[in-house]
């Protein structure tokens, strides 16, 4: 079993990922990133658990951030990426996470929860946001308004996704899946 650990160039990350990852004073990939990062890089699912601190949001947004990168679209911004998380604190840290970790990527974000205002919530998705960090009731009740869609996403992300099932979320998320691409 290797003991170093692999840098993050190691893992072949877009040279902008990587100026953000050494500005935020990050070396080496803790193990769930080096496990994560490669398969979903390789376009294929991941199912990952870690404990608390171990970097398992960097290990999915780290890639995600990359393909949407590599892939950019014209224009008008659609929902290309989907995380859905249970609590309004989770979706404002994975948002902070996206948005420094996007720093130096022509990439946009926002964060959607409720317990607040929806306006400007609304304002900025209709301005176009690349990757949208949600929980499930807010994304609902303004796709249900009509404020938003996800015909375009292609990247979907369950976080903490055994705690939004314990949380009574199952049917949320099932409604969120059929208003996304069946791929």
């Amino acid at each position: 079993m290797k003991t170093n650990s692999m840098t993050f160039a190691e893992l072949k990350l877009d040279e902008q990922l990587l100026e953000a990852i050494s500005y935020m004073g990050f070396e080496t990939a803790t193990p769930i990133q080096e496990k994560a990062i490669p398969p979903v890089m390789d376009g294929r699912d991941v199912l990952a658990s870690a404990q608390t601190g171990t970097g398992k949001t960097a290990g999915f947004t780290l890639p995600l951030l990359h393909y949407l990168s590599e892939n950019p679209k014209a224009k008008f911004r659609p929902i290309r990426a989907l995380i859905l998380t249970p609590t309004r604190e989770l979706a404002a840290q994975v948002h902070e996470s996206v948005k420094d970790y996007s720093e130096f990527l022509n990439i946009r974000s926002t964060v959607i929860f409720g317990g607040v205002n929806q306006k400007p919530q609304a304002a900025t998705i209709r301005r176009g946001v690349d990757v949208l960090v949600a929980t499930p009731g807010r994304l609902l009740d303004l796709h249900n308004q009509n404020l938003l869609s996800l015909k375009r996403v292609e990247v979907f992300i369950l976080d903490e996704a055994d705690r939004m099932l314990d949380m009574g979320f199952l049917r949320d998320i099932e409604r969120v899946m059929k208003i996304m691409p069946d791929k």
